[in-house]
């Protein structure tokens, strides 16, 4: 008999009735029915009940043993009697009867339960991790990450893409998000960086003409965090040769739909070949956001025209100052009283906007102060262009455009979310294309890149040089699902002459770019295909897919929102030998400085990455 085991948790049935078996595990949970103990003992695969009585040399050993400590039990296979019969486990049918026990590690008083669903408090969880990690939901969410992640694999080598990985010290690059650094000992005062991306990388893959290239790649950003990110993450790292826009869309979309229907546990998914593309300019304008929620059938409005000339002043004022009004409707709200629309204005000034106008109507009447000071004529109009009824209401955000454009795009989430308007059991896709080459920069006063610059613009060098940099737009695109950016791609700007060309457009000098960037313009210098990819990210992917709200829940050892692990202590004190080796010398903080950092970290709430 093997030393542990004969069979898992999970296996026996009752067509093992009557053999000699030795299971190994946690003990789960403990039931004491008067002189009867059950054992639930649990493994990596499942439950068994183990039973010891009076007449079992377990007993006494079993009873004086805490909850998550870890035996070997032999025993018989018995049947359970009908009526005990569990339905939900796959062991249900049977138990095993304890004729000798081991015990194998004796648990402590736990600092957190396994058993059971109960919320615990994160920086208790986090701390035992491992603990954390036996509870059901969370083990389960560990395992669906696996098992994505092998999907994802076989679906990319099946499309013809090949598995390389890149370096994962690599040199600091002035542009993205911070980095962060490791010191050279044999370099004195040098530093690697950790990847942000693998982004220069890969498209040197491309030069180096291997065609097709994949990863599951790990990425660093030293940024602050939010429930959707995390310092360290991982995303499904891709790039392919002679490809357009529409190449990689078909290469990516059957594996993204592929796995979400392959997991989305039944939920409609958006077919390969469906995923609706949006420019850029269109998702700000309708849903007031690069990443919309497709499940919310709300649109937005601009109804800025409607206000030019307006009895109510404010809007009008606004409009007349080049700034605009848009629309959220409220279908449905005529059952609604004042207090929906008024705690609606009253979030949006808890969000920092001056606030949220709103019209109700009820059986055609018009009611609030924007509708008396409009006038119900024009009001009807309004509501006629927009398609409304008599019972629905309308919410307005007004401003300059960037900032009515954020209140609209979070005012059309809230009130979905407020009239439960949002679709239920579904994964929505869409691209988000056309993204702008450039933006003006109102701070430096000049004009810079919106978000990629190694984007190959539309129009190329003719664009470049005949265009208004501001109307230019990029081979750049979004992958978003159910309001989540799962990954930014581009069309690659292969060539140095554009390259050149586009840097200087946002005030770079050539020898800026061949200093910043030399690895990759030299290569470009000596060979490159047309390439392009992108790069879904798996923490957030395998975060829809759980149905979780928080993307540590599907990590396996996620750090706080303050960026540390707190189970390992991490990032930790090193000693003043290890500093010399590497030649650095830490500078105490000034005082107010320090005084500024404990406020932040007070006010942090925060997650970071993709």
């Amino acid at each position: 008999m093997h030393a542990y085991r004969t069979h898992n948790c999970a296996a026996l049935s009752k067509a093992d009735v009557g053999q000699s078996v030795r299971l190994s595990g946690w003990i789960h949970r403990k039931r004491d029915h008067g002189g009867v103990l059950f054992v639930d003992l649990r493994d990596h695969y499942g439950i068994t009940q183990v039973v010891a009585d009076e007449d079992s040399p377990a007993l006494a050993t079993l009873e004086s043993l805490r909850v998550e400590s870890v035996v070997t039990i032999d025993g018989e296979v018995k049947a359970r009697s009908p009526e005990t019969v569990n339905a939900g486990l796959p062991t249900g049918e049977i138990e095993v009867f304890a004729r000798a026990v081991t015990v194998q590690s004796r648990a402590d008083e736990l600092p957190l339960p396994v058993a059971g669903e109960q919320e615990y408090p994160e920086d208790i969880r986090l701390k035992y991790r491992f603990v954390d990690l036996r509870r059901d939901r969370v083990h389960a969410n560990i395992m669906l990450r696996n098992q994505v992640i092998q999907s994802l694999r076989r679906r990319m080598t099946e499309q013809g893409f090949s598995e390389f990985q890149t370096p994962i010290l690599g040199a600091s690059s002035p542009e993205g998000a911070r980095d962060y650094l490791v010191p050279s000992r044999l370099h004195p005062g040098r530093f690697y960086a950790l990847p942000q991306a693998p982004q220069m990388f890969k498209q040197l893959l491309m030069v180096a003409g291997f065609d097709r290239y994949f990863q599951i790649a790990p990425c660093f950003r030293d940024e602050d965090l939010r429930a959707d990110r995390s310092p360290e993450f991982y995303q499904l790292d891709f790039e392919m040769s002679f490809v357009t826009q529409d190449d990689v869309f078909d290469a990516i979309e059957p594996v993204l739909a592929g796995v979400f229907e392959e997991f989305g546990r039944g939920k409609s998914v958006t077919p390969a070949g469906e995923f609706p593309r949006i420019p850029y300019a269109e998702a700000m304008l309708k849903y007031g956001s690069d990443k919309p929620d497709l499940r919310n059938p709300i649109e937005i409005t601009d109804v800025s025209a409607h206000f030019e000339k307006s009895g109510f002043g404010i809007f009008e004022k606004i409009v007349g100052g080049g700034g605009v009004v848009r629309a959220i409707p409220a279908p449905g709200t005529n059952e609604k009283s004042r207090k929906f629309f008024d705690e609606m204005n009253d979030w949006a000034r808890r969000e920092g906007y001056s606030g949220l106008g709103y019209v109700t109507r009820k059986q055609g009447e018009f009611g609030g102060p924007i509708a008396k000071n409009h006038g119900p004529v024009e009001m009807a109009k309004l509501y006629d262009e927009l398609g409304l009824g008599e019972n629905d209401g309308l919410f307005f955000a007004a401003g300059k455009e960037k900032e009515a454009a954020r209140l609209a795009g979070a005012a059309r989430a809230r009130v979905g979310e407020q009239l439960g308007l949002i679709e239920a059991d579904c994964f929505r896709f869409c691209w988000i294309v056309d993204f702008p080459m450039f933006e003006y920069d109102e701070e430096q006063k000049k004009i810079d890149f919106s978000h990629n610059p190694f984007s190959m613009p539309q129009g190329e060098m003719e664009a470049l040089k005949n265009s208004d940099p501001l109307e230019i737009k990029a081979w750049q695109y979004d992958i978003v699902c159910n309001g989540y950016e799962l990954s930014s791609g581009a069309i690659r700007n292969h060539r140095p002459d554009i390259m050149y060309k586009a840097f200087e457009i946002a005030g770079y000098s050539r020898e800026e770019v061949d200093a910043n960037f030399s690895g990759m313009i030299e290569a470009f210098k000596l060979g490159a295909p047309p390439h392009g990819g992108s790069a879904p990210g798996i923490d957030r992917i395998v975060m829809l897919l759980a149905d979780e709200p928080n993307i540590r829940e599907v990590i396996a050892f996620p750090m706080n929102q303050r960026a540390q692990d707190l189970m390992m202590g991490a990032p930790s004190v090193v000693s003043p030998r290890q500093l010399r080796e590497l030649n650095i010398r830490l500078v105490e903080q000034a005082k107010e400085t320090a005084a500024s950092a404990n406020d932040a970290e007070k006010t942090d709430t925060g997650l970071a990455g993709n």
